[in-house]
C-alpha cells in the first residue's frame, strides 16, 4: 500500500511539474532548469494564435458529431419521396401576412401551402417547386381573375373552386390530373379533394367525381353509391366515403384492397372521416376512432382524452383531432413534430374554429383568425434526392469519418511507434528486416489495393465489418512513414548520456526504448499523427468516392460527396455538395493548422526558416 502511494505521489508530481510547473514561482534561471520540453512545447503552441484557432475549430468540429446525433437521432431506413431535394429554409409553414386575418380555405401540400382569402385570392407559400419547370406559385391567370372559395393541395398539382363552381388545376398535369370532367363543372360543388396524381369533387347531390391517375389508385365509383355520398377522403392510393345514412363505404371496385375491409361498427353512426396516407379513420357519434389500412407509424394509437372527437384531419402519418372541449389532440409520426400539439392549444385555451392537417404540418385558425402551427418548418440544409435532412447526415456521418480516422490513426501509430522503436534502438539485420518491410508496405499502391479488396470482400462483408476493414487497411498500409520517423529519431539519442546511464544502471532494453527514448520523441511524433488524422480521413473520404468506402445508407461525409457528383446536383441542388464540403475542408483546414502549431511549437527554429 506505501509503494502504491509514493508511485502515485510521483506521477502526480511529474504530470504537474510537466505541464503546470512547480508549486511556487521560480526566477528566470530556475524556470529555465526545470523547464519540461512538452511545457515548452505546450506553452508555444496555446501562445500561437492560428493555431489556436484551428484547435477551436476542430473541437466545435468534434462536439457537433459527438453530441449532435443525440439531438439528430438517424434512422438509415429513412426515405420520404414527398420531401427530395428541398433546398435550406425555415419557412415551409410561414403563412404569408395577408392571410393571417382574412384567411377562407387553407390546405397542405408536401412541402408547399396554398390558401385563398375572403376576396377569392390565392396565396402560396413554402417550396412550390415540383420539377425544375413546373412551381406551383405560377399561378394561372384564369385563377388569379376567379374569385376562389376553396383550394386543396395534392402531391405535385392543385385543385380550386371558384364562387361560380368552376375547377382549376395547374402543377404537373402529365398524368391526366387537369382532365376534369365536363360534368363536374357544371355542379354545385360542395367539396373538393386533391391526393397523389388525382382528385376528387363532391357536389350538393351527393355525386361524387374522381379523376387523375387511375394506375396507382382506384378512383372509380359504384353507381350505387352516387347520390348519397356526404363526404370523401383520400390517401394516396384509395378513397372511402362517409354516406348520408352515416355509414363507411369503400365505393371502389378494388375490393381485395386493405382499404377496402372497413372495421365492424361503422355500419351507421360516423360523424368524421380522415385519411392519411396509408390509413383511413372514422370518428363513431359515441366518441370511438376506427383506424384501418396500412398501418406503419402508429396511426391506429389514438391517445387517451377527455370529451369527445369533433372533427378529425389526416397527415401524411398522423392524425390531429378537435374535441369538443376545444382541445386539439395529435397522434401517429412524430418525426418531424408533427403530432406534438402545442401546449396551449392542446389546453384548450384558444377558441379554434379551423384546422387543417396535411402531410406533416398543421394549422389551427381560433376565432379572431389568428393562425397557429406545429409540425416541419424546413430543413436548415436541405433534403438529399432521398428526402433525408442533409443536417442530420453531415452530424452522423461527420461521426463515423472521424471514427474511421482516429481508429485507424491509433492502429498506425501502434504499428509504426513499435517497428520504429525496435529498428532504431537496436539497428543491425533487425533494423535492415523492419525497414524492408516497411519499404515493401509503402510500395503497394493504396488505392488500387483498396479497389481490389472491394471488389473481393464486397459482397460478404456487412456495413459494419467494412468500416473495421476500411480503419485495419488504412492503419496497415499508413505505418511506414510514421517508423521512418520514429527511427530516425531515436536514432538521434540513444547515445546520449540519459541513455548511456539508463544502460549503465542494468534498465532493460525495451524499458529504455519505450520509457526513457519515446516520451523525448513524444513531440514530433505527435505533430506527425495530428497531420496523418486529417490524411486518414481525406483517405477514408476518397475511398467512398471511388466506391470502396462505407456505402450509404450509412453516411459519411465521403458517400455525402459522392451522392452530389452529378452535373444536374451541382448545378440545382447546391446545397448537397456545399455544406459537405464546407464542413469537410474547415475541419480537416483546422486539423492542419494544430499540426503546423505544434510543428513550430517543437521546433521554435522553423519559424526563422
Amino acid at each position: 500500500m506505501e509503494k502504491k502511494k509514493k508511485t502515485h505521489s510521483r506521477i502526480s508530481t511529474w504530470f504537474r511539474r510537466m505541464f503546470f510547473g512547480p508549486g511556487r514561482e521560480l526566477s528566470f534561471l530556475e524556470e529555465e532548469q526545470v523547464q519540461s520540453p512538452l511545457r515548452s512545447m505546450a506553452k508555444r503552441f496555446f501562445t500561437n494564435k492560428i493555431a489556436m484557432t484551428g484547435l477551436i475549430v476542430f473541437l466545435s468540429c468534434l462536439l457537433l458529431v459527438i453530441i449532435g446525433p443525440i439531438f439528430l437521432p438517424l434512422d438509415l431506413s429513412y426515405s420520404d419521396a414527398t420531401q427530395q431535394n428541398v433546398p435550406p429554409t425555415r419557412k415551409l409553414a410561414a403563412v404569408p401576412e395577408a392571410l393571417k386575418s382574412d384567411l377562407k380555405k387553407l390546405s397542405v401540400g408536401t412541402t408547399y401551402g396554398i390558401g385563398c382569402d375572403n376576396a377569392g385570392q390565392v396565396y402560396t407559400w413554402g417550396y412550390t417547386k415540383i420539377t425544375d419547370k413546373i412551381d406551383l406559385a405560377e399561378i394561372p391567370d384564369e385563377v388569379r381573375e376567379a374569385k376562389i372559395v376553396d383550394v386543396a393541395a395534392g402531391y405535385d398539382h392543385v385543385l380550386a373552386l371558384s364562387d361560380k363552381g368552376r375547377l382549376y388545376v395547374w402543377g404537373n398535369t402529365r398524368l391526366s390530373q387537369a382532365d376534369i370532367p365536363q360534368k363536374a363543372q357544371k355542379k354545385d360543388i360542395i367539396l373538393i379533394g386533391a391526393s397523389t396524381q388525382y382528385s376528387a369533387a363532391l357536389t350538393k347531390e351527393g355525386y361524387l367525381y374522381l379523376w387523375g391517375n387511375g394506375n396507382t389508385a382506384d378512383i372509380k365509383v359504384k353507381k350505387d353509391y352516387q347520390n348519397h355520398i356526404a363526404k370523401f377522403a383520400l390517401s394516396d392510393y384509395a378513397y372511402v366515403c362517409l354516406m348520408d345514412d352515416g355509414s363507411i363505404q369503400y365505393t371502389g371496385y378494388n375490393a381485395t384492397t386493405s382499404y377496402a375491409q372497413i372495421p365492424e361498427g361503422l355500419e351507421s353512426g360516423v360523424i368524421d372521416i380522415a385519411a392519411s396516407s396509408t390509413t383511413f379513420a372514422a370518428v363513431t357519434d359515441d366518441g370511438e376512432v376506427a383506424v384501418w389500412g396500412n398501418v406503419t407509424n402508429g396511426e391506429n394509437e389514438v391517445p387517451e382524452f377527455d370529451g369527445e372527437i369533433r372533427e378529425i384531419y389526416g397527415g401524411r402519418y398522423h392524425y390531429t383531432a378537435l374535441l369538443d372541449t376545444g382541445k386539439i389532440i395529435s397522434w401517429g409520426d412524430n418525426h418531424f413534430g408533427q403530432a406534438k400539439v402545442p401546449d396551449h392549444l392542446a389546453e384548450g385555451k384558444e377558441q379554434i374554429k379551423d384546422i387543417y392537417t396535411g402531410y406533416y404540418q398543421n394549422y389551427a385558425v381560433n376565432e379572431d383568425g389568428k393562425i397557429f402551427t406545429w409540425g416541419l418548418k424546413g430543413y436548415l440544409m436541405g433534403t438529399d434526392n432521398l428526402g433525408r435532412d442533409v443536417l442530420t447526415r453531415l452530424v452522423n456521418g461527420g461521426r463515423v469519418t472521424m471514427t474511421v480516422g482516429a481508429v485507424s490513426v491509433i492502429i498506425m501509430l501502434l504499428i509504426g511507434i513499435t517497428i520504429g522503436g525496435l529498428s532504431g534502438y537496436f539497428g543491425g539485420r533487425l533494423d535492415v528486416v523492419l525497414m524492408r518491410i516497411a519499404e515493401v508496405i509503402s510500395g503497394i499502391p493504396f488505392l488500387p489495393f483498396a479497389l481490389i479488396l472491394s471488389s473481393v470482400v464486397s459482397s460478404s462483408v456487412s456495413l459494419t465489418q467494412r468500416m473495421y476493414l476500411i480503419m485495419v487497411v488504412l492503419g496497415i498500409l499508413s505505418w511506414p512513414p510514421l517508423a521512418r520517423l520514429v527511427r530516425a529519431q531515436i536514432l538521434a539519442v540513444r547515445e546520449q548520456e540519459y541513455v548511456m546511464a539508463a544502460k549503465a544502471m542494468g534498465v532493460k532494453e525495451l524499458t529504455i526504448v519505450f520509457k526513457h527514448i519515446l516520451p523525448n520523441i513524444l513531440s514530433v511524433v505527435l505533430v506527425n499523427i495530428t497531420l496523418d488524422f486529417a490524411t486518414c480521413m481525406l483517405t477514408e473520404s476518397s475511398l467512398s468516392y471511388l466506391g470502396f468506402g462505407i456505402i450509404p445508407p450509412t453516411p459519411t461525409w465521403g458517400n455525402m460527396l459522392t451522392g452530389a457528383n452529378n452535373s444536374v446536383v451541382i448545378q440545382q441542388y447546391w446545397w448537397r455538395w456545399v455544406f459537405p464540403a464546407l464542413i469537410f475542408g474547415i475541419c480537416t483546414i483546422a486539423i492542419n493548422l494544430m499540426g503546423d502549431g505544434l510543428r513550430d511549437a517543437v521546433d521554435p527554429k522553423s519559424e526563422e526558416r
